[in-house]
Order: structure tokens, then sequence, then C-alpha cells
């Protein structure tokens, strides 16, 4: 996914700076890219495409590389945002446009992103042109609720759906955009971005640069990350499990609370004690997924999550309760209260 070998730091957006400008520079859609490659290769281009997968993944950057890839300039690219131009007025001037030809190019390449936000009207207006499309025109609709799209749109389109990148993906593509921002950062620094990235492109290049933007020395420590975007340190974690696997409520409850006090979220504390927690009962029970674990954590991290999963303490039913307490953390009057009545129903 990197795009330049600059390494002076712009004013721009980094996931604008590093997004993929050909299908070798894409990272994590391999099946997508392959069938498109073909496509083109093989002059087999569909005049209806529907990109579906959650934020930041990628649809809207691939749906740019396809065009460019037909040879298509950029006056006959058009892209709309579908949810701030929703209704069937908005329909009506597309399908105008749609009827005359493109400027200098083989295709008109229409981009309409959030699609699942048209209106009833206007997917009607819509369909009549996915109906009975010009050769000239090639349409691809990005969605992040394929749900929402209605069955004959969908029939009308060939569907590609993006999965979330891999940590380890986003992991690679944290310290490849570090070094060429001409930061240093290390394993567990690039490990705490890519798991506050939540399976985004997007919002991991975005918390990278709100990282890149604070510091003053372009050395990154793990430390410095987590007081940065507001999570606790991996060694915060271990001990909260630690104290958790020998039953000790208390002392638990205190680094609960000293992780807040340093700057953690209660929301964002849980999560990376649900996944550190979620490794330690895989490996208990799939002890062969310990090299891909490898891929995810810290080599400091991996004889930690071996011995938690020999801790009976430590179990299905802790998890379930930490669970239950994530989920409920929005709507409680005391954000630190769900995890601390987990603790007491869990080990208590």
């Amino acid at each position: 996914m990197v795009k330049s070998a600059d390494s002076t730091r712009a004013p721009m957006a980094l996931y604008r700076k590093y997004r993929p400008s050909s299908f070798k520079e894409v990272r994590g859609q391999e099946q997508v890219v392959h069938v498109l490659e073909a496509a083109v290769r093989q002059e087999k281009i569909a005049h209806a495409y529907l990109f579906a997968g959650g934020r930041g993944t990628g649809k809207t950057s691939i749906a740019r590389i396809l065009a460019r890839a037909l040879g298509t300039a950029e006056h006959d690219i058009y892209e709309m945002d579908a949810a701030s131009n929703r209704g069937i007025d908005e329909m009506r001037d597309l399908r105008e446009g749609v009827s005359s030809l493109p400027f200098e190019s083989k295709y008109k390449f229409y981009i309409i992103d959030e699609a699942h936000a048209l209106t009833k009207d206007a997917w009607g207006a819509l369909l009549k042109t996915l109906e009975e499309p010009p050769n000239h025109v090639i349409f691809v609709l990005a969605t992040t609720e394929l749900d929402r799209v209605p069955e004959t749109i969908v029939s009308r389109c060939q569907v590609f759906r993006f999965s979330k990148p891999t940590h380890e993906t986003l992991k690679k593509l944290v310290l490849d955009v570090a070094k060429k921002e001409g930061a240093s950062l290390n394993a567990a620094g690039a490990e705490l971005i890519a798991l506050m990235g939540d399976g985004s492109f997007r919002d991991t290049l975005g918390m990278l640069q709100k990282v890149l933007t604070v510091s003053s020395d372009e050395k990154l420590t793990e430390e410095e990350v987590a007081r940065v975007v507001g999570a606790p340190t991996s060694h915060m974690v271990n001990d909260f499990l630690e104290a958790l696997g020998s039953k000790d409520v208390g002392g638990a409850i205190e680094m609960f609370h000293a992780a807040i006090k340093s700057g953690s979220g209660a929301s964002v504390f849980t999560y990376l004690v649900i996944v550190k927690l979620r490794a330690a009962l895989m490996l208990r029970i799939a002890p062969k997924m310990k090299a891909q674990m490898a891929e995810q954590f810290s080599e400091e991290d991996i004889p930690l999550l071996e011995a938690f999963a020999k801790n009976p303490a430590l179990n299905s039913n802790l998890l379930a309760e930490l669970l239950t307490a994530l989920a409920e953390m929005n709507r409680a009057p005391i954000q630190e209260l769900p995890l601390e009545l987990a603790l007491y129903r869990a080990l208590s």
C-alpha cells in the first residue's frame, strides 16, 4: 500500500499519501485483485460492480485503480458520495450525464460510495440505467452495508466482498509507512496501532499519523504510542491477566483503574484484554496456532500467553463476562462499572 519513497512528512493525510495506485500495491485483498486483473487482461469488463466490505478496506481505492487500469482519464472518472447525494434528483442528473460520451477515454467511470444510503426512488432511477447501460459506462457501487442494497441492484452487478485486513497486514503497513516517514517505531508500538486500527487501513494510518504528529524525536516507544492513542501498554494488560489468573480481583481492579488514570479508555483496555485472553484460550484448545499467534504478538508475549493457556482461572466464562462488559460500557452511567461487575461475577 506504499505509494511514495519520499521520507519527508507531508501535511496530507497518510491514508491519502500512501493510497495504492496500482493492483500490485494493494494489500490484503488478493482475491479481489486477482479477478479484476484477469478481467482487465482478458478485456472481460462488467458494466457494473458492487464492492462490499467494512470501512477502510480499500473499496474506493481499488475502484480508482480499476479505472486507471482501463485507461480512463481523470476527467472521465466521476465520484459521488451517496450519503450526501442520495435522492432521485441526483440520480436523474447522473442518468443524463451517462448518455453523453467520455471526453477522451473509452469509458466514463462512475464510483458511487456509501451506495446503501440511496433512497428508494433513487434506487429505482439507478436501476433503469443498470438494466440498459451504454457501452461506454462502468459503475462501481461501494457499500459497508450490503444487506441494504436492493436485490434487483445486486443481481445486475458483479459482486466483490472485501475482507478485513489481518492484524499482521496492518502491522506491516504501520512499520513500512513509519519508516518512510522517517520515524523509528518498534514492533510493540506497531502492534498496538494495528490493534487500534480495528481492521481498517484508513483508521490504522489515521492512528499512526496522530502518533507521528505528537512525537518530537521520531523515536516512538510503545509507551509513547499508548499515551497518544489512549491505550494501555502490553505490560499493563499482561499484569491485569496475571492478577485474574491468581483470582486477585482487588489487584486486577486496582490495575484497571491505574490504566484509566494513565490515559487509557475503559473500553480500549477491556478490548485489549479480550484480545489476549482469546489468544490464550486458542492456544489451549489449538496449540498448533502458536505460529499464527507469533505473527500478532511480540516475542515477550508468546511465553506469557502459553502460561495463561494453562491457567484454569482464565477460561471461557471469564471471556464471556468481559465481552458482556465491553458491550455494556457505552450505556453505563459509569464506564468502568461493567468491567468491575464482570470481575465480581467471574472470580469472586
